[in-house]
């Protein structure tokens, strides 16, 4: 059996989100083979040095405690935790996959996605996100104190949280155009994501094939997931 979370979006402020966390890595994740976070496992990572504050460790250390359960846990970075590194996998045991991520699961192709790639109508987010992810903006964002990073992670999220309060949904959704060329990309039946924190199972033809498409939901008091099964795709609650 695989799961898929997204955006738990922990953090030190949202105990209730870390406990279910704990909760689901305890019970339903300690029975399957694989876990696959689709980014956003934080609120915000501005770099492995992260892992000096006590709950950035313990998160990777609970992590950590799965993975040598046995259940192969991988991680594909989201807008808000794209500075996730080896230091972070290393410690934690996981394993750092770009997207798109593509598995083969019960005869079924199936392609991994944080989603925030795919919300092209955004044109405001998606120049942003070429000039903070570009390799001359990470190397000038490493050099910087780590309390500078955690300083501007916090304005550019306020500034971000502003500017989609103000967006008509559709924008800040993912293009449908977008998602049928990844499905052409990479030939797969069913895409799971996450991003947008809209949860559903979307039906599609692309070229006269039918096509699948997971959303993951965002995470509070209780823990959220999709895993595999004898009918599919199955979404499941705490």
């Amino acid at each position: 059996m695989i799961l898929f979370i997204s955006d738990l979006h922990l953090c030190a402020e949202r105990p209730e989100t870390t406990a279910a966390f704990l909760r689901f890595l305890s019970g339903p994740a300690r029975e399957a083979d694989a876990l696959w976070i689709l980014g956003d496992l934080f609120e915000s990572w501005v770099g492995d040095d992260e892992l000096d504050d006590p709950f950035c460790a313990s998160i990777a250390d609970v992590l950590s405690a799965l993975t040598g359960s046995g259940v192969k846990t991988s991680i594909i970075v989201g807008n808000r935790d794209f500075l996730l590194g080896k230091r972070f996998a290393a410690r934690s045991g996981t394993h750092l996959v770009a997207e798109p991520a593509l598995i083969e699961w019960n005869g079924h192709r199936i392609v991994l996605l944080h989603g925030d790639a795919q919300c092209t109508d955004d044109l405001a987010y998606q120049r942003f996100r070429r000039r903070i992810r570009s390799p001359l903006s990470l190397a000038l964002l490493r050099l910087l104190p780590l309390s500078w990073r955690l300083r501007l992670a916090n304005r550019i999220r306020q500034r971000s949280e502003s500017a989609t309060h103000d967006k008509p949904s559709d924008i800040t959704d993912v293009n449908p155009q977008a998602i049928e060329q990844a499905f052409r990309r990479t030939g797969a039946e069913w895409m799971v994501h996450g991003h947008t924190h809209r949860p559903a199972r979307h039906l599609l033809a692309v070229d006269g094939l039918e096509k699948q498409r997971w959303v993951l939901a965002d995470w509070h008091a209780q823990a959220t997931w999709l895993e595999t099964s004898a009918d599919g795709l199955q979404a499941r609650t705490e």
